[in-house]
Parts: C-alpha cells; sequence; structure tokens
C-alpha cells in the first residue's frame, strides 16, 4: 500500500492512496473482490476516524513471468493485480495515522508458514505524525518497485531488488520483517478492519520474520536486495518492512508482503564461492555442479606466470598456482553462446598450513590435555575453536591455543579444532579419544601352565606404573614382564596405575610335576582318506611324527593322510616335562569300480553299459532308465544326456564304496530342411542348401555339382522338366533323416508370371494373386492398379500377392492391370505389365 500527498489546505492534508493486491492466476480461491473495505486509526488515540469500500479498477492487470529458455523447468508465475485507489483528507496529528486492509485466506501449502490455509493476512501504510517532525505530514510514502514476477530455483545463489523510492528525498532503510495475519474464515473480508496492533503470523521450522527463506538468504539494509541461496522448492512469504528517515529520524514505515515461488529448476550459472582458500598446496581443483543449461566453461585463474595453464575450459579444472598470493578468479559459462554467466571470486593461495594437535590423558578423574601443534608457513596461527566432544556440556569449548578438559562421562570422545591463520587459511582436524575410568591392561595370557622347575615370564602392557603380587618367587615385580617361579599353582595379580587412574587384572599360573597324556585308539580308514588324531592331555606343546602326511605335526589333535599303515608318534611338552604315545592308522584301498568309456547315441535309441569292479557287490545309479539295471551289462535308455555311476562295495574293511561314472550323451532329433520348393529356367544355376546336420547326401545327383555337400549348385538342361531331391541329413553320430524339394525347370528365358485371373472367395484355392518369379534374381515391385491407375497393392517380395481387397474392403468382379520390375539372375532388368480378372 502507498499514497501520494496532493495538497494542503488549513491544516488538512489531502492524500491519494493505492491499495495493490495480488491473486495467482492459478489459484482456485476466491477471485479478486470488487470492493475492498479499508480503514484508518488515528495512532494517537488508537481511534478509527476513516471506513470504507473502495472500488477495484477494472479491468485488472495480469503480470505472467514468460521463460526466456534459460530456465529448464521453470515454476508457474503469473499474478492478477488489482488497483483499489481511493482519496483521504486528514488533519494532521501528534502520533500520525495507519491504514488499514484485512482479507483471509492464504493458499495452502506455503513452505514457510504453519496451517497457511487459514492464515489472513493485513496490509498497512503509516502516514507520519507531528511527534517526529512538525513537517513530517507533508509525506509521500516509500514506494517498493522491485519486478514482482520472479523465478528462484531451489539449492542456486540469487538476488532479488525490493528496493523503494522515495520522491521525497527520504533516507530508506529495509529489514525482513514479520508478515501480519488478519481476517479469518469466519469472516473473510471484515468490515471494518480490525485495530492494531496486529499479530504476526506462525513461522514453520527454521523461518522466522527476519530469516522468512532460512538462514541462507539476508537482506541489504541500505539497498533492499535481498540474495544468498534459495531454499528447496515450494512458496515463501517474505515481508520487506522500509523505514523513512528524515533528519536522522524514522518517520513511518512502509511493508510489502510477497509471496516468492521456489522451484524445482536449473539455470546457467557460475556458481562460484565468495573465495576459496588455498591452504595446503599450490595445486586446488574448482568444481561446478552439472548444470543441463550449461554447455561450456571458460575459467581464468588470474594467474599469467603459468602461461597457456592461466585458462582452462574444463568443468572441473585443476590448477597449479605459480606463487603464493591472492588470485582474483573468473569463471563465464556458456560463453559467447545462449544464456552466458560469470562470476568471479578471490583464491587465497597460501600453501603450507597444517592444522594438528596431540591429547595427553584418557582417565575420567583428571583432565584430558589439548596442546596445538599447527603449522603455517606463511602465516602466523593465531585463532582456535575446540569442541572438545562432551556430550553431557554445552560449555565443552575453548579458544585458547592449549587448553584442557575433564570429561563426565567414559566412552569415545570426537575432538574438533578449528584453526586459522593470519593469511586467512582456516581448517578442521577431528581426532578421537576414548575416555576410560581405568587404563587399559592388556595380558598375552591369564591361564597357562609350567612344570616344576621351569620359570616364566609374564607378560602385560598398558600405559603407566605395574605392580605384581604376591612377591614370593618373582623378579622385576614392578615391570610389565616379570618372570615367576612358583612351587605350586598361583594366582598373580597384577596393578595400572596411570595417573593416579588404577585397573587391576589377573594370571592363573598353574603348576604341575608331569605331563598327562592319552592317544587315541588305533583306527582303519580307506585309503586316500583322512584321519583326524586325538589326544588327551595337559601338554603346552606338541611334536608328531612321521609329519609327511599330517596337515600341521605341531598341532594337538592334527589331520593325517597316510599312504600306506602307518603309526604316529607324538611327544607331549609342559617346558622340560615330556611325554609319547603313538597311534596306529591302518589304510584299506577303495573298491576299484570300472563304469566303461563314455558314449554318443542317438535321440530315442538305447546305449550298452560294460561295468566291472573288484568288491563284492555293485549299485548302478541312476536305475530309471536302465534295462537289467542289476547286472554290469545293463541297457540305457535315457530321455536326455545322464552320467550313470557304478558303486563297487566290499568287506575288506573300507566302509565306503568305489564309484565310476560313464556319460551317456543323448544328440538332439534331426530336424532336416532341403529348402522350399522353386523354378529355375534352362542354365540357371540354383544354390541348394540344406540344414539341420553335419553331413549331407542328395539324391539323384541330377544336375549337382557335388551331391556330398549341403549347398551343391545345380544347373538343368532342356531335357528336364523338375527334379525332386531326397537330401539325407546326418549328425556326429551318423543318426539320419530325411527331406524332400521339388525343382520345377522351365524351357524360357527370365520372366514373371502373372495368372489372368482369381478367386478371392475364401475356398482356399487361387485366394491370391500371386507372381511367379522364374530366373529371376530380385523383384524390385511387384504393383496392382484399378482402372483408373490408382494403386491398390505394392510389394517386393516375390511370392507375397494381393488378397483383392483395398482398404480391408473386397472388391467386385472387375478388371486391373499390374506391373512388375525386376532383375534376372544375369543382372540384366526386366519391365513387364499386363492385365488380370478378379472374379467374385
Amino acid at each position: 500500500m502507498f499514497y501520494q500527498l496532493t495538497g494542503v489546505n488549513n491544516g488538512v492534508y489531502n492524500y491519494h492512496v493505492t491499495l495493490k493486491l495480488y491473486r495467482d492466476c492459478n489459484s482456485a480461491g476466491a477471485p479478486l473482490d470488487p470492493f475492498a473495505y479499508l480503514t484508518v486509526v488515528n495512532k494517537t488515540n488508537g481511534q478509527r476516524v476513516w471506513t470504507d469500500s473502495v472500488k477495484l479498477n477494472t479491468p485488472f492487470q495480469t503480470l505472467q513471468l514468460s521463460n526466456s529458455g534459460c530456465v529448464l523447468n521453470p515454476p508457474s508465475v503469473c499474478y492478477q493485480v488489482g488497483y483499489y485507489e481511493f482519496d483521504l483528507s486528514l488533519p494532521a496529528t501528534a502520533s500520525g495515522y495507519t491504514i488499514a486492509y484485512q482479507r483471509c485466506c492464504r493458499i495452502s501449502g506455503i513452505s514457510n508458514l504453519n496451517d497457511s490455509g487459514n492464515a489472513g493476512a493485513t496490509y498497512t501504510a503509516e502516514i507520519p505524525g507531528t511527534s517526529s517532525l512538525p513537517t513530517a505530514p507533508s509525506n509521500n510514502s516509500a514506494r517498493f518497485i522491485g519486478k514482482d514476477t520472479i523465478i528462484l530455483c531451489g539449492g542456486y545463489k540469487f538476488s532479488y531488488n525490493f528496493g523503494a523510492t522515495d520522491i521525497d528525498g527520504d533516507v530508506l532503510r529495509y529489514s525482513f520483517c514479520s508478515a501480519y495475519t488478519g481476517a479469518t474464515a469466519q469472516a473473510p473480508q471484515p468490515y471494518p478492519p480490525g485495530l492494531p496492533p496486529y499479530s504476526n503470523v506462525t513461522y514453520k521450522g527454521v523461518y522466522s520474520g527476519s530469516s522468512p527463506m532460512g538462514p541462507g538468504v539476508t537482506i541489504d539494509p541500505v539497498t533492499g536486495i535481498i540474495s544468498g541461496f534459495s531454499p528447496q522448492s515450494g512458496i515463501y512469504v517474505v515481508t520487506v518492512c522500509v523505514s523513512e528517515i528524515r533528519n536522522g529520524i524514522v518517520i513511518a514505515t512502509q511493508r510489502k508482503d510477497l509471496q516468492v515461488k521456489v522451484g524445482q529448476c536449473d539455470i546457467p550459472r557460475a556458481d562460484l564461492k565468495n573465495e576459496y582458500k588455498v591452504c595446503k598446496t599450490l595445486s586446488y581443483t574448482f568444481t561446478q555442479t552439472p548444470n543441463p543449461l550449461v554447455a561450456s566453461y571458460y575459467w581464468d585463474f588470474g594467474d599469467p606466470s603459468t602461461g597457456a595453464n592461466n585458462t582452462s575450459t574444463a568443468q572441473n579444472p585443476t590448477h597449479v598456482f605459480s606463487a603464493p598470493g591472492n588470485y582474483t578468479i573468473k569463471l563465464i559459462v556458456n560463453k559467447n553462446g545462449i544464456c552466458p554467466d560469470s562470476s568471479t571470486a578471490i583464491a587465497r593461495v597460501w600453501p603450507g598450513f597444517t592444522p594438528d594437535f596431540s591429547t595427553t590423558g584418557i582417565c575420567i578423574s583428571n583432565p584430558v590435555l589439548f596442546n596445538d601443534q599447527s603449522t603455517s608457513v606463511f602465516g602466523v596461527v593465531n585463532s582456535w575453536q575446540w569442541d572438545f566432544g562432551d556430550g553431557n556440556s554445552i560449555t565443552d569449548i575453548s579458544s585458547n591455543q592449549d587448553s584442557a578438559w575433564q570429561y563426565s562421562s567414559i566412552g569415545p570422545k570426537n575432538i574438533r579444532l578449528i584453526v586459522g591463520d593470519t593469511r586467512g587459511c582456516l581448517d578442521t582436524i577431528i581426532k578421537s579419544v576414548t575416555i576410560i575410568d581405568k587404563p587399559p591392561i592388556t595380558l598375552a595370557f591369564r591361564d597357562t601352565l609350567i612344570c616344576v622347575p621351569d620359570a616364566l615370564q609374564l607378560q602385560a602392557s598398558g600405559t603407566g606404573n605395574f605392580s605384581w603380587t604376591p612377591t614370593t618367587n618373582i623378579v622385576n615385580a614392578n615391570t610389565a614382564t616379570p618372570t615367576v617361579n612358583p612351587t605350586t599353582s598361583t594366582w598373580y595379580y597384577v596393578q595400572l596405575n596411570e595417573q593416579g587412574c588404577i585397573n587391576n587384572d589377573s594370571v592363573h599360573v598353574r603348576v604341575v610335576t608331569f605331563v598327562t597324556l592319552a592317544a587315541m585308539p588305533d583306527t582303519t580308514i580307506c585309503l586316500t582318506d583322512t584321519a583326524q588324531l586325538r589326544v588327551v592331555s595337559d601338554g603346552l606343546r606338541y611334536q608328531w611324527t612321521p609329519a609327511a602326511t599330517l596337515n600341521n605335526p605341531a598341532l594337538k589333535n592334527p589331520v593325517a593322510r597316510p599312504t600306506t599303515t602307518t603309526t604316529y608318534q607324538v611327544i607331549a611338552r609342559i617346558g622340560s616335562c615330556v611325554a609319547t604315545d603313538d597311534v596306529i592308522v591302518n589304510t584299506v584301498p577303495y573298491p576299484v569300480a570300472n563304469a566303461g568309456i563314455d558314449t554318443l547315441i542317438c535321440y530315442n535309441t538305447s546305449a550298452y553299459l560294460h561295468g566291472s569292479h573288484d568288491g563284492s557287490s555293485f549299485v548302478w545309479a541312476p536305475i530309471s532308465s536302465l534295462i537289467n539295471g542289476n547286472t554290469l551289462a545293463p541297457t540305457a535308455y535315457p530321455a536326455r544326456t545322464t552320467p550313470y555311476v557304478l558303486s563297487s562295495y566290499d568287506t575288506k574293511g573300507c566302509p565306503k564304496p568305489g564309484r565310476d561314472t560313464v556319460l551317456v550323451t543323448v544328440l538332439p532329433k534331426i530336424i532336416p530342411f532341403a529348402g522350399n520348393d522353386t523354378a529355375v529356367i534352362v542354365g540357371q544355376p540354383l544354390q541348394l542348401n540344406a540344414q539341420g546336420g553335419t553331413r549331407y547326401v542328395w539324391s539323384p545327383a541330377t544336375g549337382l555339382n557335388n551331391p556330398n555337400i549341403s549347398n551343391p549348385i545345380g544347373i538343368y538342361s532342356s531335357n528336364i522338366d523338375s527334379v525332386t531331391y531326397v537330401v539325407s541329413v546326418y549328425n556326429q553320430a551318423g543318426c539320419v533323416d530325411t527331406d524332400t524339394i521339388k525343382v520345377k525347370v522351365f524351357k524360357t528365358g527370365p520372366s514373371v508370371f502373372v495368372p489372368s485371373a482369381f478367386t478371392p472367395n475364401g475356398d482356399g484355392l487361387n485366394d491370391v494373386l500371386r507372381p511367379i518369379a522364374v530366373g529371376i534374381r530380385e523383384i524390385k515391385y511387384f504393383s496392382v492398379f484399378n482402372r483408373w491407375g490408382q494403386m491398390v497393392f505394392t510389394t517386393t517380395t516375390n511370392g507375397q500377392g494381393w488378397d483383392g481387397r483395398i482398404g480391408g474392403a473386397l472388391q467386385s468382379t472387375n478388371a486391373f492391370v499390374w506391373m512388375v520390375s525386376a532383375i534376372d539372375y544375369t543382372g540384366k532388368p526386366l519391365l513387364l505389365k499386363g492385365t488380370f480378372t478378379l472374379i467374385r
């Protein structure tokens, strides 16, 4: 809402006021109201001084944003704009006036408002009073001049001008402010509108009146330009307040409430950061998110010392700067093309900046010390932001170079240090430390066995001071690795003290005077099988012999694969104490089975198996397709390729059968094909081509150059009318099947014969008019025309014909013309035509 001062008469100020309302063209809600109800409130006493209805100017204006082609998948932006204009005459007051209009409701689904479909709106303009300045009522309001139709694409950097003009020359200052709620669904257009103060709408999530599009979007208070990275797609209510400042005093504040659409769209943007910090090496890789509207990239790294390498056309180039320093980077997308865009940024190249820190201490009862170890070659490390990762505190931070923190709970803690230097380099390093309530002790063993009079070295590791008890029969009790020599079984207890943080553990040393050892009973296995050797013993080390047929002779229970009956001896040791025992493993060969040689049979024939064995009994499997399957020479009738297994059993001690397999391969059924019946002329070579096997025999051999191949060539003399060939087709097993082909020999030159009539009545006889090609290599076309010269059928396929239909409708008796163009077998062109009759 805005106004213009039109005159002053005897202390009465005359204003021309305009209310400008927007409605989405695609909205299903109420249209623009024919009348708007407004009120004027005296801010000095809060009383209404004027209320009336204002008629809509007609016709209303339509604003629609068309796509220039530089936006992919843009949102629809179309508004109907209604103007309501009226005149006011008001005397000056101390506090001035508020002009107000209220309406319900806003559209549903606004992304930054709660329950937007039930939220009303209040729009205001302020007329200043004399308490701010005596001349303040002589005022023309600031008027927003920004373009109301804009396209924003989610996640892209943007800027939009919310700027205003003030013909009085007042200084203008801009800020985001909360949108007002207003009328309700029960009274959508109240008359009169309510009195101030007006309530703010309720914002959703991270959004607020001062941050209506999220923290990534800000407003310049001097220019009114809002900029940043647009939020995700949706609709956002953005309200901007502009303060009119005259002689250093705010005399009035005007408001604009705009509904901004953000789409899931793409725009061609040279999307650079404000600055790049290159702080590790002289090399840096610049990246651009793929964009379907960007066809080309042109980078200028502002580093002419690198010569041709100072520019690049890569999307994500890597540039090695010539020396430390600050460089101005420029990126142009779609250079010299459609929808170009460019951007610049500063690259601060100061390599050799390395963040690092160390920690001391891990015990919960003591503070952990943090020491910065960051280095900078070209600058001085001058800022530190520690986050000690204590989830039970919000004060676990520090900006000191070195610091300390005592944790309130045990467990892993992620310490983060953000460190910077005087060159503007900034980096983050994260390390983890595990806080414990006692220092960890690692023992090489917790239970062991020794034999008198042996000594044993205990082995522990950890950070801190060790002490062992009892102190009898022990040497170096205050180290991690004392030596003990107990005469009886003893528990040794270790304590680890790290800066007052204490942990305890123990080791049991059992003491014996001899080794117990009992080997398993002797056993029998089939030759080439394995046997698991087992002993019952308290030994600590073992040695089996002979070792050659064992998987590991040092195991307590190794696996043996003897090649003959073998006696295995085992020695068990505990220190200097030794015991021995042995196991005999008897080996019995597997019975030998011979199922015979593999065989190949024809489809639906039998195979004769011939097996042999040296056992006491045998079994064939599978037996379902065998005749006399209980003999060594059964007959097999497999329907498909089948392996038959002969198993032989004996009573010599090997509990497993010997097996052998014979594979009976069943060849597939032969499907012979000699080719389709055909016709040739005298002297025309005919290429035959049989299929379905591996060997072929043609009979009779009349006219054939070779009757024993799949594809002989036939040439026929004038004394032959026709030949019917029988081709025998054999597979690799010698199985055979036959097929025939008839060759008719015409005693004419190359030609195409077409019947003079046909009867397409569906009786299966002469229903289709087909050309008969003789001596023809290729039919270029066969076409049929009616008596008016219209083509009703055409084909390039020999043997294909016309069924007497045009457009699916059967034709009545009539005469037609045919034409044929062909190439004969010598390559000579042939053009023929004639007539025929369709008989019904």
